[in-house]
């Protein structure tokens, strides 16, 4: 199953490649789009088996959404760039989305596993490809301001959802400089690399029962430090 998602993963990042070349901007509009998805399907999955009974956990449902958050203001951060201005981007990014919302749903309800290995991968090469645009266009991005979406998620807004993608060991949560454009991008490069570590933790055979947000172990640290104080 994995090599067949591997597969799948490699044959869309090649055409996608193909598609788009140089058009840097369009190219990661239409990849925020469709990486929003997963979330989606993981949230709705998990508010269906709630409603039926079946299962709940809170502390999935709570990170999923902050996931879906981070990529919303990824795509938000596109748009004010002009990645979303040609239709047609707009109209295969969007009808990509749709069918791959079904798609992840039905491959998280029956492999989770497989679900959350295939966004890893998605993300990694998420990371990737910003890392790689940051070596070749630092000169340049450093001359232009940061979008003000930019500035209002990663700094001056309520920064909560922002903590809740972060899978830390040192227990402190990043506060990135948003000084210019090519700020912009390595936040949004380090994001896509805590969404790879969080699907790392949630393929874990005990993770649906042991995971654990961001938030939720900052309390647990706080509360078991007041009372061994």
């Amino acid at each position: 199953m994995k090599m067949l998602i591997r597969l799948i993963v490699s044959f869309f990042v090649f055409i996608v490649d193909v598609v788009y070349g140089d058009r840097s901007y369009a190219r990661f509009y239409v990849l925020e789009t469709i990486a929003r998805v997963p979330y989606f399907s993981y949230v709705s999955v998990l508010h269906l088996y709630e409603t039926l009974g079946l299962w709940r956990k809170a502390d999935l449902l709570k990170v999923h959404f902050a996931e879906t958050w981070n990529e919303l203001h990824h795509l938000l951060i596109m748009e004010s760039l002009g990645g979303d201005r040609i239709w047609i981007d707009r109209f295969i990014a969007q009808h990509i989305a749709v069918a791959y919302y079904w798609v992840v749903v039905l491959l998280y309800m029956l492999f989770p596993q497989y679900a959350y290995y295939l966004m890893e991968l998605i993300e990694d090469h998420a990371y990737q490809t910003y890392d790689d645009y940051l070596k070749i266009n630092e000169a340049e991005l450093k001359s232009q301001p940061a979008p003000q979406v930019a500035i209002n998620f990663y700094r001056d807004g309520d920064l909560y959802m922002f903590d809740e993608v972060q899978t830390t060991s040192n227990h402190e949560f990043r506060r990135p400089k948003v000084d210019d454009l090519y700020d912009v991008f390595v936040n949004i490069r380090d994001d896509e690399r805590e969404h790879v570590k969080t699907m790392v933790a949630l393929q874990k055979p005990e993770a649906r029962q042991t995971f654990k947000s961001p938030h939720t172990v900052f309390e647990l640290i706080a509360a078991n430090t007041d009372k061994t104080g």
